[in-house]
């Protein structure tokens, strides 16, 4: 498919910027249906004051709740980030990555 250079107008701040020939082909090869509604400035402003997509450490969320816990295999004291009950068994990240490891071969 051929594509042209577009002139789309910004919804957030009103100003007209280029949706060129080679967004547009990143477009259609990344399937998305919608051109942009914003500009360039707008959506990395937009981006910025959301937390650039790293939600989890956003000013709403604050950091993460870790839990103590002792490994299942190892017993040494570790944290997690979930509440233990105490029905299933809790690894460490080293006995857990091992597992993951012996699992897949």
């Amino acid at each position: 498919m051929f594509y042209q250079d577009k002139t789309l107008t910004c919804k957030e701040c009103g100003r007209e910027f280029i949706f060129t020939a080679g967004q547009q082909e990143f477009f259609a090869e990344k399937g998305f249906t919608n051109e942009p509604s914003r500009c360039p400035d707008c959506r990395a402003a937009r981006k910025a004051r959301q937390g650039g997509g790293q939600r989890r450490n956003d000013f709403r969320f604050g950091p993460r709740q870790m839990y103590k816990a002792i490994c299942s295999q190892c017993g040494s004291v570790t944290e997690v980030p979930f509440e233990p009950r105490g029905d299933r068994p809790v690894y460490c990240r080293d006995c857990y990555s091992s597992m993951k490891v012996r699992n897949y071969r």
